[in-house]
């Protein structure tokens, strides 16, 4: 079987054209060796962009030539080059870097299409930084992203856990408890803006707000009557 061979190109991370972001993902590679013996290998896809990403394999294609790569979740299929190689500081292989022949923002899957969201979300976030925005909004923006970016990771964990073929209800109890932590979160600023005259009778929605806390209220000391003050 090829492999990649000393005096082959090491991937190097500065010709990358766009930025890479870190998750796995499994996928199946699969080949064709000079001998016409077809090779298929499942690993691991980490560092993707649109434009390719890095695999780990039990065994690699050389430098140079071309594979079939199928995202094992999604079941996307597409052709990439292989077009380097990266090893640690002892020499020992750690994965080839790979080029998708068709560059795709959808064939990692949705994690990816989520990392990429959020990492241009904090980006613009900081771009705001040095406008004339109210602190006000400025932090509601901020608060907005990081529940965005909790929840792509509940996304991500659970399509992790169930490529693993294990439990991903294990997500949902985190997802609560930052659902708390967001309400406990909104109801103060709620009753800050209140406190400040920021919101009167005329407000849109007050209505609907209070017979939802009346409602949770209600159903909290039911649930919790047994707890001391």
């Amino acid at each position: 079987m090829a492999q990649p061979t000393v005096n082959q190109p090491s991937f190097l991370p500065g010709r990358r054209r766009s930025r890479r972001f870190h998750f796995v993902s499994t996928v199946e590679a699969t080949w064709q060796e000079a001998n016409g013996k077809v090779i298929r290998e499942v690993g691991r896809a980490t560092d993707v962009n649109g434009q390719g990403g890095l695999i780990e394999l039990k065994s690699y294609p050389a430098v140079g030539m071309q594979i079939e790569l199928t995202n094992l979740l999604s079941h996307e299929s597409s052709h990439a080059r292989v077009v380097g190689v990266r090893r640690n500081a002892e020499g020992h292989l750690q994965g080839i870097a790979v080029e998708l022949l068709v560059p795709s923002e959808t064939f990692w899957g949705v994690s990816f299409q989520l990392k990429k969201t959020c990492a241009d979300l904090v980006r613009l976030e900081y771009d705001m930084r040095s406008g004339a925005i109210d602190p006000r909004v400025l932090g509601e923006f901020r608060d907005a992203v990081d529940n965005v970016r909790k929840a792509a990771w509940a996304v991500q964990e659970w399509q992790e856990l169930q490529s693993k073929q294990q439990n991903p209800e294990s997500v949902i109890p985190l997802l609560t408890v930052e659902s708390i932590r967001r309400a406990t979160q909104l109801c103060e600023a709620i009753a800050n803006a209140s406190t400040t005259h920021q919101i009167s009778r005329e407000t849109v929605g007050i209505d609907e707000f209070l017979r939802a806390v009346e409602h949770v209220l209600e159903t909290f000391v039911e649930r919790f009557k047994d707890r001391k003050p």
